[in-house]
This record gives C-alpha cells, sequence and structure tokens, in this order.
C-alpha cells in the first residue's frame, strides 16, 4: 500500500541519500521533501527522482507543515532538517537554536495537531552523538547515557532531542530518536573534515587540522546510516532512543593521512599530500573522542553496518575526484574551505 512520506532536509547529505534509499527500496511511496535550501542543500540531487516533490519551506512554518501532513496525508515524518557545522554554531549560534530547537518544536506541534492521537504514526528525528558531550580514553556512548553537549550546535541537538522525548510522554506522539556519529561519503559538502581535506588536497591547498589531530571519531558510512533509519521507522519502538555508529573509530590526523594516500594515487602531485597537513589553532570547547554502542540497535532491530571504513573512504575519495565540478561550483559561490584555526594560528 503507498503512502506519502514527509522528509525535512531532504536536500541535504544525509537526507538526499535517505531519500534515494526509500525511492529505490519503496516503488510505490511518493516522498515530500521540505527543505529551507540553505548553502548546504543541493536540490539537483533528488531532482529527477520521479514520485518526489520539493516544497521550498522553513520548518519553522507550523501552519506550512499543519497543511503538508494534512493534504498528503502523512503519517511518517523523518526530520533531517538541521543547521550542523559546529565551526559555524560557534560564530553564529542564533540560526542553530531558531532551526534545530523552534524548527523541531513546529513540527512536533504540527504532527500533534494532525495525526490526533494516531498510534501507528511515525515522526523520527534524526540527531547526533554530540549531545553525549566528550570521552576520554575509554568507553563508548550509549542510549542511557546523561547528555553533556559543548557547542552550540550540540546544545541545540539536546534540546531538541528533549522536545522530542517530552512530546511523546506529554502528549503520546509516536517519536522516534536516532544518535549518530560522524557521516562521511559522496556528495557531503565541502565544509565537513573529510571533503573539506579532499577538495584542499586536489587544489594543492594547505589541509588544515585542528589542535595535534588526536582528536578521535567513530566514522558511520552514510548508505549504513540511512539504511539504520530505515530499519527504525520499521521496526523501532516509540518513544525509543537508538544510537548508531560504524564501529570505525580513527583520530582525525589518521583520517587524514588515508586520505593523503588515496590522493596521492588518484590526484598525484608535485608533493606528497601529506607535506601540506597545517595543523591550526584548536577549535573552541573541542571534544576529544567520539565512539557509539550501536548494541542496542544490533540486538533489538537487527541492524548492522556494512561498508568498511578502507572502502568507504576509497569510494568517497574516488567520488570527489571525478566530480571535481561538483563541489568547485561550491567553492565558486564562495566557500573557501577555511577552518576557525586558519585565521589565528
Amino acid at each position: 500500500m503507498s503512502e506519502t512520506i514527509l522528509v525535512t532536509g531532504g536536500a541535504g547529505f544525509i537526507g538526499s541519500n535517505f531519500v534515494h534509499r526509500w525511492h529505490r527500496n519503496h516503488p510505490d511511496d511518493h516522498l515530500l521533501v521540505l527543505d529551507k535550501l540553505t548553502y548546504a542543500a543541493d536540490p539537483t540531487q533528488i531532482a529527477d527522482l520521479e514520485r518526489v516533490e520539493l516544497v521550498k519551506g522553513d520548518i519553522q512554518n507550523r501552519e506550512l507543515v499543519v497543511h503538508l501532513l494534512d493534504r498528503h496525508r502523512v503519517r511518517k515524518l523523518v526530520h533531517f532538517a538541521a543547521e550542523s557545522h559546529v565551526d559555524n554554531s560557534i560564530t553564529g549560534p542564533g540560526a542553530f537554536i531558531q532551526t534545530n530547537m523552534v524548527g523541531t518544536f513546529a513540527l512536533l506541534d504540527a504532527a500533534r495537531e494532525v495525526w490526533a492521537g494516531d498510534k501507528a504514526a511515525r515522526f523520527l528525528h534524526v540527531s547526533t552523538d554530540e549531545v553525549y558531550g566528550s570521552l576520554g580514553d575509554t568507553g563508548k556512548f550509549h542510549e542511557a547515557m546523561a547528555y553533556a553537549p559543548n557547542s552550540p550546535y550540540s546544545a541545540s541537538k539536546a534540546g531538541s532531542d528533549n522536545l522530542v522525548r517530552a512530546y511523546h510522554h506529554t502528549y503520546g506522539l509516536p517519536t522516534l530518536t536516532t544518535n549518530c556519529s560522524n557521516n562521511y561519503g559522496p556528495r557531503q559538502h565541502p565544509e565537513k573534515l573529510i571533503p573539506l581535506a579532499i577538495a584542499r588536497m586536489a587544489k594543492n591547498e594547505p589541509i588544515p587540522v585542528y589542535g595535534d589531530g588526536q582528536n578521535v571519531r567513530d566514522w558511520l558510512y552514510v548508505e549504513d546510516h540511512c539504511a539504520a533509519i530505515e530499519t527504525v521507522i520499521a521496526k523501532g519502538t516509540p518513544g525509543e532512543t537508538y544510537c548508531i555508529g560504524g564501529d570505525s573509530n580513527l583520530r582525525n590526523i589518521e583520517i587524514i593521512k588515508i586520505l593523503c594516500a588515496h590522493l596521492d594515487k588518484l590526484a598525484p602531485s608535485n608533493l606528497p599530500h601529506e607535506s601540506r597537513i597545517a595543523f591550526v589553532a584548536d577549535r573552541p570547547g573541542h571534544d576529544f573522542r567520539y565512539s557509539i554502542d550501536a548494541s542496542k540497535l544490533m540486538a533489538e532491530l537487527g541492524w548492522s553496518p556494512k561498508t568498511p571504513l578502507a572502502e568507504g573512504l576509497e569510494d568517497t575519495v574516488r567520488w570527489y575526484v571525478e566530480n571535481r565540478d561538483w563541489w568547485q561550483g561550491i567553492r565558486d559561490r564562495g566557500f573557501h574551505s577555511e577552518r576557525l584555526g586558519l585565521a589565528t594560528a
């Protein structure tokens, strides 16, 4: 039986990959994408898909959301839309509060009105492991951990997570929350570490690395993340939270050196790319280590990551090398792939 799914932020990196996956796996469904089309969005990624309709709009517009849910009889809402770049949250936190907290509130309240107690509906809120703060040398994030956000971005996501929880416990809204580790893959905006580094290597520019490069991240291939979200929608228990990780933990400098080795083969320069690594002043409040324990999702819902980090990184590098026009177009529009530390180092 066909239905219409509302996907917020579906023109962004993770959202567009999810739209493609759902479109491929559910050929009778329609997808309604609500996206503000900020600098990080790329509507061309979903433009040629049949049964996908893009609505340019702000998730803070409660009346618009009510209209879309009601008119299209939407009973599944997948919420990706967010301001997500930590650096930007440090220089301009206001947009993060408005989009991530006020926007999520508007979506929740619209769904509460339209669904009116429909227990078969689903509101899936996509969040981040950064809400848990920073780990020491050992341990992993898990669903029972207390929140301890350290940046305006993670604080705004923690606030939105709490709103989702409150709407379930107060109003019975059938919500689901996922907290993922760092995503990577093709078509990611070059403000993020991996595509930023690849783009700068391809241009023979310095490769900025915060601090001493020892910060650790758990890397999750975007297609594996989308598979997890699809699984949680189908099998997840309303009111529950599920942590999603790739179980691929590396220091930032280790990731950069792997990327350098790939670029030395695919886009060789007169000097080894590793020679262009530039350590810059660390980001304020930079969390030391992230690592996800995804055992709940694996045990209860049967999901597991399928893409080994080595394979995912190789595919990602090859995509950026072969699609230089895509990321060069972003740079031409004014994004120069700088990091906060570049101005102060």
